[in-house]
């Protein structure tokens, strides 16, 4: 699937002296604050990140609250759709005049009526909305099946899709989707990998971004 890319970047975490005493819990809450949000120093949603401390010391700002910079290097997951991008979606719900997927598990996506090709024609089965092609009998849209689709536009707010099925680029997908450690994250650390994000409000420091160089991946 197009849309993700690797992104190595230099970084410094800046945590309150409240949370001296656990500096890596501090810097790992900062990171999952930004999980599954738009964050336009990366053009993208960062979904997953490994980290390195690069010094063991930090530098103590001055002011009322002497908060202290921590410097780490960074491997980040992004995910950043651009208009004619193939994804994959799994498909949530089907009607006569749209598609509704979900992309990687978090990311909302419609495909309207005007959107979808010809060939697809809706039919009503058992109950259920489903969009067979009238060329190829086994080529069934339905719910719960992984559809591949061109993004059309991107709501950076709320990380909403609107994509087409119309490009010739476009063809059925597996009904089940890879796991996401077969789609390149091998080469992270599984063991800070943070996949999900977190509840714990950050508002006990801060991450400033000094660079980042992106790669895309293989």
């Amino acid at each position: 699937m197009e849309g993700l890319s690797k992104s190595d970047a230099n970084l410094i975490v800046y945590v309150h002296p409240s949370q001296s005493k656990n500096v890596d819990k501090a810097i790992l809450r900062e990171l999952s604050s930004l999980l599954f949000k738009y964050s336009q120093a990366f053009d993208g949603v960062v979904l997953a990140y490994s980290v390195d401390p690069q010094d063991k010391c930090a530098r103590i700002l001055s002011g009322v609250h002497p908060y202290f910079g921590v410097r780490l290097r960074a491997n980040l997951l992004i995910f950043s759709p651009k208009p004619n991008m193939l994804l994959e979606g799994k498909v949530v719900k089907i009607t006569r005049e749209s598609i509704h997927c979900i992309v990687l598990g978090f990311s909302s996506a419609i495909i309207t009526d005007e959107n979808i090709r010809n060939e697809l024609k809706y039919k009503a089965k058992h109950g259920e909305g489903v969009y067979v092609s009238r060329y190829h009998k086994r080529h069934v849209i339905k719910v719960g099946a992984v559809i591949r689709f061109e993004v059309k536009s991107l709501d950076e707010e709320i990380l909403h899709i609107s994509g087409s099925l119309i490009p010739a680029k476009y063809w059925k997908c597996p009904l089940v989707m890879l796991p996401c450690h077969e789609i390149g994250l091998i080469d992270l650390d599984e063991e800070i990998l943070h996949i999900s994000g977190s509840l714990i409000p950050a508002n006990t420091g801060s991450v400033h971004w000094l660079c980042s160089p992106v790669m895309k991946l293989g």
